[in-house]
């Protein structure tokens, strides 16, 4: 049973290429992102606060470094004013603040022991934040991952399975990566930029003025780039999602795009993707990259003006205004000094702005609509006997569009059940509402005279063992393969229900039988294996009803023999749903459906649908003269 995905005004299912077919995402607003994502870090905030305390210490530390150093500067040049040519220089202690006083050697051992403390502040709070960050996208990815099974089908009729993908992956990886980093600068960016701002106005209110302005000019451009880049970075984090979408649609489907020679065209469309991102990503990072070459022009600015005016001040008679030599110096220090927290908040908003746009990705998927939860739900404390009734069942995959009208039928318990009719009647969707993979819209589906609505999914769908025309097999060994989604399965189990599916014979010819392990869906082993080791799982499953979507189309005819005496013993006593195209596997159903339009049009056994020479003889006689 394929996916169903949403028809046509035809009834036909949208071709799963092409451009048109691709989920666009919707842009939603920076602030509105980055609040949710600052409720994933509510519960990391002691953590957080203890990080941004050390890296506020930290940064605090490094602004006293320039101010002792100018103070030796200005110490030494008072030294050489009063000093008597001839006679040997000799320097005392050194004022510090009120009455401490320290010796040259003690100030440079002060200041070596606050660069040292500093660097150990600023270790702490990465080691924090690393293990915080870490912690933070595990929950995010355990949070994915439980939503996505949590998610109806028709989300995935809407989205690329590589898109999703990417959102698990390269979008978390994203956050994990840029988070670290931002928490920890944007702190301490702060507290430098605030701390160099309070040092500098008690040194010189002239020189902190200019140092300011020079600094207003370079935040203001920073904003007026990070505007601009914003666009961009949430262009580039789409088209990653389209381009990954790409190249696993095509690359698990390479065998028909080479058959069909469709190679230029899956390139083609490869290269307008990869375009798409060149072009955002160039302008992202081109904007991006403006600020840093404005950063160090502002920067050169304050250098400049910095020793001009200062030159002024220092041999200015106002006492007011007067400052001393040293003074130039740590200005020249902080100017140096703040233009890299500058720089740094021009970085973190670039890096915000790509994990704002990561982490729309990955809200949108978040809050994507879930199945509606369920309470208080019946549970059937009997055998379950197969008694299937479809009432006046109206659905459709839109609102404004019915693919199933009004459809209505009875299965006895034990029925072999056939669905036949030609593509888009709504055969796969009518199995697809009875395992409540949609809801219908209007009437009632009933199993053994409960309404499946009344029954929790889990149930109902525990009552169904499936075999899908296409097969899905996982990496791992064939014997966890045939046990997947048995509870506590044995050995003699598993062998029995391979032996009775056909399957034990050729498993024993590969090397290490059940222990042959498979590769990604099973690519190592023939299409025909593949099914039959799905045809076993559902036989180990052993659940009270089948269905089974073309379970024998990739088996020779040899095989199918087998396999339809194997599912003759499997489906007796059992409610069976088989969707047929080959009809001449369905001769000894006990009632054929056949639909069209979205309704049963003929039902009864196959040599009275023939007698009737209706629209199932006119497909049984189509495929013999087709053949």
């Amino acid at each position: 049973m394929q996916h169903a995905r949403p028809q046509t005004s035809s009834g036909r299912r949208p071709p799963m290429g092409g451009r048109g077919h691709r989920y666009v995402e919707k842009p939603q607003d920076f602030k509105g992102t980055m609040k949710k994502l600052l409720k994933y870090l509510r519960p990391y905030r002691f953590r957080i606060g203890l990080a941004g305390t050390l890296a506020v210490l930290a940064s605090l530390l490094q602004v006293l470094g320039p101010w002792m150093l100018g103070l030796i500067t200005s110490e030494v040049a008072e030294m050489y004013k009063t000093h008597t040519p001839g006679t040997r220089l000799n320097i005392g202690l050194i004022k510090i603040v009120g009455s401490i006083e320290l010796s040259l050697g003690q100030i440079a051992l002060l200041i070596i022991s606050v660069y040292i403390l500093a660097s150990f502040l600023n270790y702490m709070q990465n080691f924090l934040l690393i293990g915080m960050t870490q912690n933070l996208t595990y929950q995010m990815r355990k949070d994915l991952s439980a939503k996505i099974n949590r998610l109806p089908l028709k989300f995935f009729d809407g989205h690329q399975f590589g898109d999703i993908l990417g959102r698990v992956t390269n979008d978390v990886e994203t956050i994990n990566g840029t988070l670290t980093q931002s928490i920890a600068e944007i702190f301490r960016s702060i507290a430098l930029i605030i701390g160099i701002f309070v040092m500098m106005f008690l040194l010189s209110p002239i020189l902190t003025a200019i140092i300011f302005v020079t600094t207003g000019f370079s935040l203001y451009t920073v904003r007026i780039f990070v505007k601009l880049s914003q666009r961009y970075f949430r262009l580039q984090a789409n088209s990653y999602g389209q381009l990954n979408g790409h190249i696993e649609e095509t690359y698990s489907g390479h065998e028909v795009v080479k058959v069909f020679n469709r190679q230029e065209h899956a390139y083609m469309e490869f290269s307008t993707i990869n375009k798409e991102l060149y072009k955002s990503s160039v302008k992202s990072q081109f904007i991006s990259g403006i600020m840093w070459p404005m950063q160090h022009f502002f920067s050169n600015v304050s250098y400049i003006l910095t020793a001009l005016v200062g030159a002024f001040l220092v041999i200015s008679k106002n006492p007011i205004i007067a400052i001393k030599i040293g003074v130039i110096q740590t200005f020249i220090q902080y100017t140096r000094q703040i233009n890299q927290p500058i720089q740094q908040v021009g970085s973190i908003a670039n890096v915000l702005q790509a994990t704002a746009a990561a982490s729309e990705r990955i809200f949108h998927l978040l809050d994507a609509v879930e199945e509606p939860a369920e309470e208080n739900k019946l549970s059937l404390n009997h055998k379950v006997k197969g008694h299937v009734v479809f009432k006046d069942v109206v659905f459709g995959y839109t609102e404004d569009l019915d693919v199933i009208k009004g459809f209505s039928a009875e299965i006895k318990p034990g029925e072999l059940v056939a669905i036949v009719g030609p593509t888009g009647a709504g055969k796969t969707t009518m199995v697809n509402l009875l395992m409540r993979f949609y809801e219908i819209k209007s009437g009632s589906i009933t199993i053994d005279g409960i309404d499946i609505r009344e029954l929790s999914r889990n149930e109902v769908r525990n009552m169904f063992g499936m075999v899908l025309q296409d097969t899905w097999l996982f990496e791992g060994t064939i014997y966890e393969n045939i046990a997947y989604g048995t509870n506590n399965p044995n050995e003699d189990n598993v062998y029995k229900a391979s032996k009775s599916a056909q399957t034990h014979h050729f498993i024993q010819s590969l090397s290490g039988g059940y222990d042959y392990e498979l590769q990604e869906s099973g690519m190592n082993i023939s299409q025909g294996q593949r099914q039959l080791i799905t045809i076993s799982r559902a036989m180990l499953a052993n659940r009270p009803m089948l269905i089974l979507d073309e379970a024998t189309s990739s088996v020779d005819t040899r095989t199918e023999v087998l396999i339809q005496r194997a599912m003759k013993n499997l489906m007796k006593d059992r409610t069976s749903f088989v969707i047929a195209h080959r009809l001449s596997t369905i001769r000894d159903a006990d009632v054929i459906f056949v639909m069209d339009d979205g309704n049963i049009i003929e039902h009864g056994k196959h040599e009275d649908l023939l007698k009737q020479q209706g629209f199932y003889a006119n497909l049984y006689y189509a495929q013999f003269e087709t053949n």
